[in-house]
């Protein structure tokens, strides 16, 4: 095979994920939101990096993140097949986080909305990905407390420390 330098990709900045996580207060947001079943683990999960495998009903994931710098960090998400992600869940430190995530539509923006279940069951928490720290957005009623910077509610953290022990 030859060469092909326009085959490399040599981006100029690093992808970078800037989010605002917010509990949720009612459940005014149920109202016409589509819900997608989620498997994630962890292959890592340390404060400088964490390697998440996610199944999201058939579609599968692998996901590499940094250390967090205020509301920002590195991201790096990748698709794989299913049957890899099955396998890789294996591999992934226990327990795992089972969740439905749905899509929630407010004033122009795309809000996540993750409904935990096993032994994080009772936990609800809306996230909004943002293109800076400082963007503003118009929070929905049904939103509760911020808890952007406590690292209870990081999905990793869910993994070590359930909500079922707080």
């Amino acid at each position: 095979m030859l060469f092909d330098p326009t085959l490399i990709c040599c981006p100029t900045s690093m992808p970078v994920e800037i989010e605002r996580k917010f509990l949720v207060a009612s459940d005014a947001w149920r109202e016409g939101a589509s819900g997608t079943m989620m498997k994630q683990g962890y292959l890592a999960r340390d404060p400088d990096r964490t390697v998440r495998i996610r199944i999201a009903g058939e579609n599968a994931f692998v996901t590499i993140k940094g250390r967090r710098s205020g509301l920002a960090r590195d991201e790096f998400e990748y698709a794989i097949p299913l049957s890899d992600a099955e396998e890789l869940l294996r591999l992934c430190l226990p327990p795992l986080i089972e969740k439905t995530r749905f899509i929630v539509l407010h004033a122009g923006n795309r809000w996540e909305v993750d409904e935990f279940y096993g032994d994080n069951a009772g936990l609800i928490v809306a996230e909004l990905e943002l293109p800076s720290e400082d963007a503003a957005f118009e929070k929905p009623s049904w939103l509760g407390a911020e808890v952007s910077d406590d690292p209870r509610y990081f999905n990793s953290r869910l993994a070590q420390h359930q909500f079922k022990d707080w």
